[in-house]
Formats: C-alpha cells, structure tokens, sequence
C-alpha cells in the first residue's frame, strides 16, 4: 500500500527531478526484495512476470567487450518502455528510465562507470567494456512498460582469461628463445613446453606445422602451472630448420597463445662442386664463382687455388638452411693469362683431420670489346665546315668477336638514312655527308658480343659555321633625343666572332656606325652599341653584323630605333573583391612608351585624396577605404618621358554590418560558404588574368615585336613646335602618335 501511495506522489511531482531519483531507488529497493518470481506483483500500477527461465551466455575475454542483449520491444501497440534495470546477483548495476529527460535518465553503478553502456539500436543491450575477471556472474534486464506485464531476461556472461605465452625450455631447464640447440645428428633432443595461468584449464599442444604431436587436454583441476613435453629420437638432417609450435588455447573467440623453437643441428659434410662451369670469365671485369659443400654443419673452410698459388681474393660463407649446403663466393679479376689455367676449391671441416676434398674447373675467359673511335684519316678535326663531307671509324677489338656495332650522337642512336646524309658500312663506318652545325658534338661507337657492350671514349666534333642571330625576332629599341641608349647584338657563332660591324638605315640612306661607339665581346658572342639620337633623322632600322672565322653573318639582326614617349593609359581596367573597407584593382598596361615604366592609381573622396599607390605591373589591393564612401578611381601610367592620360571611374564601398549575435539559421551558413568558395574562384581567375597582363607587360617593357606585328604602324615624329599635353612636365619630349 506504501507503495503505491508514493507512486501516486511521484505522478505529481514527475517534473522534480530529485524525487524522481528518489523514487527510483526506492523502486529498486522494492523489486529486489519482491515475492518470488512465480508471483505475479503489482507495483505502481506495474505488472511484473516470472524471471525467464532461459539463461542466455555470453561469452567475453579479458579487456575485451561483451555486449548483453535485452528485449524491450512491448508486446502491445499501445504500449510503450517505461524502465529497464540491470542487475548483477539481484543487484541494481545500471538503469534507464525513459520518464527522465536527458542523461539523467542512466544510473549506473560505482564499479562500471565507463564501462557500462546502454544502446538501443540496432538492437537494444548493455555493452562492457574493458572486462575484467570480476565480471563473471549472471545478470538479469527487468523491463518494465506502462502497460504491458514486466520482463525479465538472465545473461551469463562467461569471462575468459587468456592463458600466458608459452615458455620453452630445454632438459637442462634453459629457456629456448628462437633457436634451440644445436643438436647432434643421430642424438636426441627434448623440448618442455610450460603454460601459466587460463580459465577455463587451457589446452596444450606441440605441432610441428598442421601435424599435432602430443597434447595435454583441458581438465577441472587448474594447476597454476602446466607444462608439456616433447622427446625427439635419433635426429636426422630432415630435423635441421624444422619449427616446432607449443600452443596454449581455452577459447574460440582468440587465437591460440602460441611459442615456436627452430632446430639446429650439427651435420657432416658430403662433397663441394664449383658451380656455373659451362659459363665463361671476363677479362677486366670482377668475376663471380660460387663453390658449394653439401652437409656441413657448421660450415666447412674453403680455400680458392690456381696455378698452385691461393688466391688472396675476398670470400663469403652463406648457409642455405633448405638444402644443408654452404656455399663460398670468389670475387676476382681475371686476365688473359688466366685462360686455360685451372681452378681449384678446396674445402675442409674443421672438425675433422684429412678431411679435405676439391673441386677443380678449367678457365674459359671471354673479353668484353674495347672500342675505339676516329676521324678519317685524311680527316682535320680542327677545320670542319658546314658543308664537308666528315668520315669516322670504330676499331674493336673483342673475344668473341662483337656481332654488331653501333652509332651515337649526343646520346641518340644513329640509324642508316642516305637521305639525310647518314650513311654506315660494315658497322664500323660511319659516313656524315654535307653536315651541318647541327651535327656538332660528342660521337661514340658500342660494340657488343655475348660479354657485353663496349662504348669508345666520346670524339667531340666541332662544326665551323657563321654567326647567326640568337633571337630571330626584329626588336624595338625607344630612345629619347641627346640621351644614350645601349643595344645589346647577341650571336651564336664557333668560332667565337672576332669583329662586329653596325649600320643605321633611314630615310637618309645607309650609315655604318664608327666602331669606337661600340664594343666587342667576343666570348660571349655579342657587341653593344651606345647611341644617342641627335636629331629626327638618327632614328630608324640597326643593323648588326658578325664575322668568324667561317665568314659574315648573312642575315643580320635587325633592331628598329624609335623615339621614346610617354606611355599609354592603362585599360579595362577592373574591381573586384569590393568590401566595406578595400578593393582590388587590375587593369592591362598599354604602350609604355619605349621606356621602363610604372603605373599610378589615386583613391579621392569629398574631403581629398586617400590612397595613392604605385607598381609596375598595373594590379593594386587597395585596403582602409573607409564603409560606405562615394570613391573616384583615377589611374594613369609614367615613365622618363611624362605621364599618360587618366582614366577615371566611380566606385563606392559596401555598408559595414554589425556583428550578429544569434545563431545563423542553416540557409544563412550555406549562403556564406558559397559566397566563400566564390570568391575563391574569382581571386583566382583574377590572379590568371593578372600573370597574363605581366607577361604582355613585360613584353612591351622588352619591345620584342615580330615584323607581321608593326608592319602596318605608321610611326609620325611630331615637329618640336606642336602643343604638349598639359601632364607632360618635360618641354623637349618628342611624343609618339599613332593612327
């Protein structure tokens, strides 16, 4: 009656969460010490059932987990879960009420907390973790429902602790760690397998591969320790390398503990062989012969001879455990006068007097061929020419004779082709007919014969031919009146030109340029020219000419000469990335007038100027603009000559927001992520259009133009006397016009 007054209590004050605990406890207190369970028992309205007579087991090892099922599932429609309480020996361990909101609604007791856990899905249970051996015993899930009787469902959960790793030792009470022996062939060996600990008693077990060879079954006595052993007769080599595994199990749900001992034996030797006897030597090449005793253990002592002298060469002992073998390896040079001589292994047990035993080989040395390359011999390497016929030859000398030889130049194999003047005869000719600077360089002939390829030393051939422009390109050279300009000619000759030669072409006719206006570097290839136009007549077309040894250049370099000027204004000129507070700004350079240049953009507003800012390369990150502010833009290029036209536009910077303070709704996150990726994309569309504009940009800077370019510019030399522009600070500037 006392309970379900306080029933009757809790239902009023369900939203106290202190009484509900109250309640709870007292609730358990109420069920543990409950009737026997084949009453049936009223409690705050809750129908209870008998406990299940069916014990479920679940099986864990120690640290693992184990996960222990119970049904909450109602059996009525209109029903529902109201508790579930475990308990371990008929005491309360861990509950979940579904009345309570929250992570109060678990409970769990002192010595699982951490370990404890209640899920639902996929299907609904009490998870452990970290089992310990004190968490053997039977555990009961007491489900209550609204409704629907109360059930109850017993779990055994089976702890299983592991056995230890078992521990070899031999019969004199040595532990075996890896390798046990050695051994005497046709003795006896034993092995003792000990095992502590296990619950259930472990099985013990010694395999020799999947083959089980004794074994200690599992009983009800425990005894802390349990050992197993294993007595081998009368060894035989079949035993050298064998493994043999103690194992130790008491459960499926692990691998077996398990410890593996390798045999070694003592073994007599039974003969040596000098191995690879049908493959030759090379001469000049360090040779490998391996000599090979079978069943020696430990390894015999070999020794190499030849001629009656040892030879004091540099050996390696390796055991093949597989096959009982030892093997040593001579490294060695042969020569030719090795050929025919015979070779001896000598091998010796050094357990064993007058043991010794040989193998002997007749030498049969082959010589890998040696090539060497020349020039014909009517043949000047110093005084080729474009144009000559240049013939090469490839002495080899090898054994066996090489069976092909062939051509490289530069690296590049060279194939018979008359067509182009590559011509080989009997492989060891090589034929170059009217040859060209392209065809100077490192040539090689390779020889091959069954001991491998012989490539000559390298014969460098050095073409003679005329200088020639290293840039094809006609370039624009800007030059202002009485001030000196440097022109730079640059040609890739052999020999190296000795004398260079400068002429201007205008409208005046042909001038040649007095040589003490220029210099001759002729290492490097190249002259550079000062020249100061005086007047309107001193511009026009350079040209520069190269001598050598071959003769003149034949085409010139051509350099057009213009009047310097002021530059271009800038265009389409764009903003982007627009803030409260900065901007970015790119525009594309125009003509820069023949000079090095830099571009200016000034930022005013109604009460002055606000940002000035310069570079050279027309792109700007404008930042401190100020929120909301009317703007104008004004951007212009300068060089040495004066300043461009401005170009003008109007911006206005964006309203600053404040800080928001609530949560942004899931719309509003999303929104902000696309404008972020957004902006990505566009900084880096920006960046590209940004690299392009240098490079065009630098182009101009160099005036690098080809002909087609400029063939139809008109270039008009505005008289001294017509009017400046009023940004134009330099009063003698000849500008530049262009229709």
């Amino acid at each position: 009656m006392l309970v379900l007054l306080l029933a009757r209590k809790y239902n009023k004050m369900y939203s106290e969460v202190c009484i509900q605990r109250t309640l709870i406890a007292f609730f358990l207190l109420a069920t543990t010490n409950a009737p026997s369970a084949t009453q049936n028992t009223v409690i705050s309205g809750v129908v209870t059932s008998p406990v299940a007579a069916t014990v479920t087991r679940v099986p864990a090892i120690v640290g693992g987990e184990a996960d222990m099922p119970c049904d909450i599932r109602p059996p009525m429609h209109n029903d529902s879960l109201l508790l579930v309480v475990w308990y371990r020996d008929d005491n309360p361990v861990y509950s979940y009420d579904t009345r309570v909101p929250g992570p109060s609604a678990h409970w769990v007791d002192e010595a699982y907390i951490g370990r404890a856990h209640w899920h639902s899905v996929p299907s609904a249970g009490l998870k452990m973790l970290e089992i310990k051996g004190r968490d053997r015993a039977i555990y009961r899930c007491r489900v209550d429902f609204h409704v629907s009787p109360t059930r109850n469902y017993k779990i055994a959960l089976d702890v299983i602790e592991l056995p230890s790793k078992p521990v070899i030792f031999d019969e004199y009470g040595k532990e075996i760690s890896g390798t046990a022996g050695p051994y005497h062939e046709g003795g006896e060996f034993k092995l003792i397998c000990s095992v502590k600990g296990g619950y259930p008693t472990p099985r013990i077990q010694w395999l020799q591969g999947d083959t089980v060879l004794a074994t200690l079954s599992a009983g009800d006595y425990s005894p802390p320790i349990r050992t197993l052993t294993l007595v081998v007769r009368n060894a035989t080599r079949a035993h050298l390398a064998a493994l043999y595994t103690c194992t130790a199990d008491n459960t499926l749900l692990a691998a077996p503990q398990k410890t593996t001992v390798k045999i070694d034996l003592f073994l007599k030797p039974l003969g040596v062989e000098i191995l690879s006897r049908e493959q030759p030597l090379s001469v000049g090449r360090k040779s490998e012969l391996w000599c090979k005793t079978m069943g020696a253990r430990p390894p015999a002592t070999i020794t190499w001879w030849l001629g009656g002298k040892r030879l004091e060469a540099i050996t390696k002992d390796s055991g093949v455990a597989e096959a009982n073998e030892t093997e040593s390896l001579l490294q060695w040079m042969p020569s030719k006068d090795h050929n025919g001589q015979v070779l001896t292994c000598r091998a010796e047990h050094p357990n064993f007097n007058h043991s010794s035993i040989e193998s002997k080989l007749q030498l049969n040395v082959y010589y890998m061929p040696e090539a060497k390359i020349h020039l014909g011999a009517k043949m000047n390497p110093n005084d080729i020419e474009e144009g000559d016929d240049v013939y090469f030859g490839c002495k080899v000398d090898a054994n066996p004779p090489a069976y092909k030889v062939v051509w490289e130049h530069n690296g590049v194999l060279l194939q018979h082709n008359p067509a182009n003047g590559v011509i080989l005869t009997g492989n060891t000719n090589l034929a170059l007919r009217n040859v060209s600077r392209l065809q100077a360089g490192q040539y090689t002939c390779t020889a091959s014969n069954v001991e491998g390829d012989g490539k000559s030393p390298y014969l460098h051939m050095q073409v003679v031919y005329r200088p020639l422009c290293q840039r094809k390109e006609m370039k624009i050279i800007g030059a202002a009146l009485q001030e000196p300009t440097t022109v730079t000619c640059e040609v890739d000759a052999f020999p190296p030109p000795d004398t260079f030669e400068w002429t201007l072409n205008n409208s005046a006719g042909s001038i040649k340029v007095d040589p003490d206006r220029f210099t001759v570097e002729g290492k490097e290839g190249k002259s550079l020219l000062t020249y100061t136009p005086v007047s309107d007549v001193d511009y026009g077309t350079l040209s520069c000419r190269a001598t050598n040894l071959a003769g003149q250049q034949v085409t010139p370099c051509v350099y057009t000469l213009l009047p310097a000027t002021r530059p271009d204004p800038p265009t389409n000129c764009t903003v982007y990335n627009l803030t409260d507070d900065s901007l970015d700004l790119m525009c594309l350079p125009g003509y820069e007038g023949g000079l090095q240049c830099i571009y200016i953009v000034e930022v005013w507003a109604a009460e002055g100027l606000v940002v000035n800012a310069s570079n050279a390369g027309a792109l700007w990150n404008l930042r401190r603009l100020g929120a909301n502010r009317q703007l104008r833009l004004i951007v212009y290029a300068a060089n040495a000559r004066g300043r461009s036209e401005h170009v003008t536009f109007p911006v206005e910077t964006a309203v600053r927001l404040a800080p928001r303070t609530e949560p942004q709704e899931a719309w509003e996150v999303n929104w902000a992520v696309g404008v972020f990726l957004g902006a990505a994309l566009t900084i880096a569309f920006v960046l590209c259009l940004a690299l392009i504009a240098t490079k065009l940009r630098q182009r101009s800077r160099d005036y690098e133009v080809t002909l087609p370019s400029i063939k139809n510019q008109k270039v008009i030399v505005q008289k001294r006397n017509s009017p400046q522009n009023a940004d134009d600070k330099n009063p003698d500037l000849i500008p530049l016009s262009k229709e």
